[in-house]
Order: structure tokens, then C-alpha cells, then sequence
């Protein structure tokens, strides 16, 4: 199954020319999840995969750089005739941002839904979940982990027909955990499986300070999507206003053990290849998407997060095979 996290904005809560507000798009398989849905999301959509129709969509928190394309982009659901429904996903206060929101965005023709969540909460995927954990900002605020399920070992079909198995719907039902009969007798999947092999985990923090529930959500992950916000020399504006530094979030990288950091929601007041550097003197497989940019996740056994430079805008998310 393919994994794509697509950037359709990295920037801060003031965007520039080349970085908009908070979204990303994590393309997995046939679903679609959007994380955030800052100012002019539709518009970054449309300059890049078309119109997408997401699935789901997760709201770290409720500032203004983190939701306000989510009018625009419902309404444009609507006049375009989506009859799928949707569903929106967020901290507690989503409902009553909502009622807001209604009176600009107005009736809908497709089924919008509301869930409320907490830290601990998960949303079951096919073969895996995005769970909510609490983060540290200067509001209520999630951030998510998709985390998909161990998959099967390998299938070893030399071993099953030394074992007496039959080819055909006998190799099946092995593959499916099922025991079945063998020349000696019964044949168990473990006889002819390999060891499970591990799913991926994309992690995705929203605005927060550096804390232990992302370190733990992110342990071992393939990417983890980090607010870095300032850079060292303004850490106590970042611990005023409950973000991190480039610094910080590489170390939450770094004591998480993960393959790949991407670092966002850095202020447009920095030239971000410097801030960069800051981050790669603590952990070095660091990098600072730009908007459209792409990275592609292969399953652990097929190799390392690739980026894809304006991956977006160039071809459609694929597995990197």
C-alpha cells in the first residue's frame, strides 16, 4: 500500500509568497487525511493533485492558521456536488466552532460529521489507526499518529510443500493464519511464515512545545512532522507562546529514534536554510519542506523516506516500489 504525506502548506500563522498556512495531505492507499486546513488550502489543492476528496480531515487545534480554509473548501465540496460524506475531526470545542463556521459556510448537500476527541482516542484505518495524544501549546491541541498494523511475515511456499501442503487454497488459508493439513500432519502458519513484518507511523504535532507524549506517540517512527517555530535564540518566546524551536524539535527527533524529521510552522522572519542547519547539528535526517513538496514511505523492508522536491505538482502520489 502506498504512503505520501504531501505539503500544501509549511508556513507560520503570517504566510509568504512561497509558504502557506498549516496543511498537509497524508495520501494512503485509496483514503485521503488532511491535517489542518489553513487559510487558502482549496487554492494550494488545486495548484497541485486538482481537488482532491479527502476523507478525513484533523484539526490539531483551533487558531486561525489552522482552520480558516475549511469554509472555503466545504463550500466548494458542495457547489461541486460531493455526495460523499466527511468527516471532521478535533479537540474538544470542534462542535462549538462549528456553529460559527456554519453561518459563513452555510447548508451543504453532503453529510458533514463532527467528532470530538481526546488524548488516547483512535480512528480505526484499513489496517491501522490515527490516534490523538495530547500536546503542549497555549491551547487545548492534539497532535496524531497514524500507525498501521504489523503485517504478515513472508510466505515461504518451499517450505509448505516440503511440509506436504498442497499448492492452491491450502497456501491461502496459511497466509491467513488458518492451520492446515500436511503430509505428517497439521501445518501451522508459524511453521511457514515468516516474522511480522512492521507497519509505518507518520506523526504530525501541530503547533507545541517539545514534550514526552510526541517523543513517545513518535518512537521509531518514519517521519515525524514537528512545529519549529523559532530558532534557539528565541527559545523563551517559543516556551511563552507553547512552540518549539528547530533545535527542540530535532532533539524530540532525536530521543524518538526517528528516520526522517520534517520541519514546519517556521516564521517567515527566518531564512530557513539556516535554521535548518541548526536543526541538522542535532539531528542530522532533517529536512524543511517547502509547499507541494512530497515524501514518499515505503514499508520498512523497501527503504528510507524519499523526498520528492515539488512531488506534488510534478506526478501523483505512487509507492516508490
Amino acid at each position: 500500500m502506498d504512503l505520501s504525506v504531501i505539503f500544501l502548506g509549511t508556513g507560520g500563522s503570517v504566510p509568504s509568497a512561497r509558504r502557506s498556512t498549516a496543511s498537509l495531505l497524508v495520501a494512503r492507499g485509496g483514503e485521503r487525511l488532511m491535517f489542518d486546513c489553513g487559510e487558502g488550502t482549496q487554492r494550494q489543492l488545486q495548484r497541485s493533485l486538482g481537488l482532491a476528496q479527502v476523507d478525513e480531515i484533523y484539526l490539531t487545534h483551533f487558531h486561525a492558521d489552522h482552520f480558516l480554509g475549511l469554509p472555503g473548501l466545504l463550500k466548494t465540496y458542495d457547489l461541486t456536488d460531493r455526495r460523499a460524506p466527511l468527516t471532521v475531526y478535533g479537540p474538544r470545542g470542534l462542535r462549538g466552532l462549528f456553529k460559527t463556521l456554519t453561518r459563513i459556510v452555510g447548508r451543504i448537500g453532503f453529510k458533514l460529521e463532527l467528532v470530538e476527541l481526546e488524548p488516547g482516542d483512535s480512528i480505526p484505518l484499513e489496517a491501522g489507526e490515527v490516534r490523538a495524544f495530547a500536546v503542549e501549546h497555549s491551547v487545548r491541541a492534539c497532535g496524531y499518529a497514524l500507525v498501521e498494523e504489523d503485517r504478515p511475515g513472508r510466505f515461504d511456499p518451499d517450505a509448505a510443500k516440503r511440509l506436504g501442503v498442497p499448492e492452491g487454497p491450502a497456501f491461502a488459508a496459511l497466509q491467513r493464519g488458518e492451520q492446515v493439513e500436511g503430509g505428517p500432519g497439521p501445518v501451522r502458519p508459524k511453521d511457514v511464515m515468516g516474522e511480522p513484518r512492521p507497519g509505518r507511523t507518520v506523526v504530525v504535532t501541530g503547533d507545541t512545545a517539545p514534550c514526552k507524549a510526541t517523543a513517545e506517540a513518535a518512537r521509531g517512527a518514519e517521519l515525524l512532522v514537528h512545529d519549529a517555530s523559532f530558532s534557539e535564540e528565541e527559545a523563551q518566546r517559543a516556551a511563552d507562546t507553547g512552540h518549539s524551536t528547530v533545535g527542540q524539535a530535532a532533539a524530540v527527533a532525536r530521543q524518538a529514534g526517528v528516520k526522517m524529521l520534517a520541519l514546519v510552522h517556521i516564521s517567515s522572519r527566518y531564512h530557513v536554510g539556516a535554521v535548518l542547519e541548526e536543526a541538522r547539528e542535532v539531528f542530522e535526517p532533517a529536512i524543511a519542506p517547502r509547499d507541494f513538496d512530497l515524501i514518499e514511505i515505503p514499508f520498512p523492508e523497501r527503504g528510507e523516506p524519499t523526498l520528492v522536491l515539488n512531488g506534488a505538482r510534478e506526478r501523483e502520489p505512487r509507492s516508490p516500489g
